[in-house]
């Protein structure tokens, strides 16, 4: 059973092993980066004639340290000087800090997959996060304006906004016309990923169907603690074993 006194622990703990993760990360990993371009028109519209800019790069470890250290703050918040404010918002079904953290940190989270994949034309990235920050406004929607056993539909489009971002990244690992694509790695954390996210929008659904032990919200609560650091690991400590550790190329 969940209480405002487990979940305060809960994200002590979270909080303390995010934090952790950001400063291992950052300390053991290499200076593998990734590109950030632009592909402009060089001549009149419809003309074939291209100019790739580069435009910055991208390194992977402070990527991954900064939805560490996202994670990290917003728990530490929640148990320190908005605690008050966070257990009256679970009294009322709802987490605002939870939505207003996954915005920022699941869109680098995208971000760095979708790097992994090959995107790096600046306009796509930036896209990606948008859609991204939506679905979750969606589901923060679900929650500041709906109840349990009311209304799914900010959560249905939610849905919609939230399968754009893979289904881009898919067409980069599966898509037709290249001749090789992505090393076996990236296929891992797509799918892993994939599942995790997927997983989010499971516990909204059974909260707000309110099925066996999700009737109870903080039962949703403590599985999103839960299913968010185990999401951030995962994906970082993939990318870490594949390209980040010194021994990687």
């Amino acid at each position: 059973m969940a209480s405002p006194q487990r979940l305060r622990r809960l994200n002590l703990i979270a909080g303390t092993l995010h934090a952790i993760s950001a400063v291992l990360i950052v300390s053991l990993a290499n200076g593998f980066s990734l590109p950030v371009s632009a592909n402009y028109m060089a001549g009149p519209p419809g003309t074939t004639k291209r100019q790739l800019v580069h435009l910055t790069d991208i390194r992977m470890a402070w990527l991954l340290a900064a939805f560490f250290l996202l994670s990290a703050l917003a728990h530490f918040l929640v148990v320190g000087p908005l605690r008050a404010k966070y257990e009256a918002h679970l009294a009322e079904t709802r987490n605002p800090y939870r939505w207003l953290e996954y915005s920022l940190s699941s869109s680098l989270m995208i971000v760095a997959i979708a790097q992994l994949t090959g995107i790096a034309d600046v306009t796509s990235l930036l896209a990606l996060i948008g859609v991204n920050a939506s679905m979750i406004g969606f589901g923060w929607i679900q929650e500041r304006y709906e109840k349990p056993g009311g209304s799914l539909m900010p959560f249905w489009l939610g849905c919609v906004a939230g399968i754009v971002p893979w289904l881009a990244i898919g067409f980069y690992l599966i898509g037709p016309g290249a001749d090789a694509h992505a090393p076996g790695f990236v296929y891992g954390i797509y799918v892993t990923l994939f599942v995790l996210f997927n997983c989010f929008a499971l516990v909204q659904y059974l909260q707000y169907k309110r099925v066996g032990r999700f009737a109870d919200y903080l039962v949703g609560e403590k599985t999103y603690l839960v299913l968010s650091l185990v999401a951030k690991s995962l994906l970082a400590w993939q990318i870490f074993a594949s390209t980040l550790a010194a021994t990687a190329n």
